[in-house]
């Protein structure tokens, strides 16, 4: 039998923008506990992707969260001795933290720029729904849909 579920956390508001996602995605991009040299990361970042888009740079961020945020994954479940993947629904907070986790994957595995630059243009690409992000999640959508057959497994 499992074990009751962990209470979630409250979540402290980023100082600039007071935005519990923005603080979300400053902890996710931070390495070694360095916390604010995350922050000055993606506020450059921000700052990069409101001069090149001439909007306002939080809804843009928000925006493309929105674009790469998948609807659809696919888990395995066992069943009689075969594995199968099972097309399932995601939250709207699980599909926003694998979006971020995902912008922070595919800008961290560019080379040659500041990581500030690589997160702009990132954001930009999702913005734009295109780019590496939006890939990822149309190739997960596609998962899912062509394993439709197994949803009746679902439970």
């Amino acid at each position: 039998m499992r074990r009751r579920r962990a209470p979630k956390r409250d979540i402290r508001k980023d100082p600039k923008y007071n935005s519990e996602v923005l603080s979300n995605f400053i902890n996710i991009i931070m390495r070694d506990g360095k916390k604010s040299v995350s922050q000055r990361i993606i506020y450059s970042a921000l700052d990069i992707v409101g001069r090149k888009t001439k909007e306002d740079s939080l809804k843009v961020f928000f925006d493309a969260l929105d674009n790469a945020r998948p609807r659809l994954q696919v888990k395995p479940r066992r069943i009689g001795g075969a594995t199968y993947q099972v097309p399932m629904e995601v939250s709207k907070q699980r599909g926003v933290s694998i979006a971020l986790r995902w912008i922070r994957d595919f800008a961290r595995n560019k080379k040659g720029k500041p990581m500030s630059v690589k997160l702009a243009d990132e954001i930009i690409s999702a913005y734009k729904n295109e780019g590496a992000v939006i890939k990822k999640k149309e190739d997960t959508h596609k998962m899912a849909e062509s394993n439709r057959a197994f949803a009746h497994f679902r439970f």
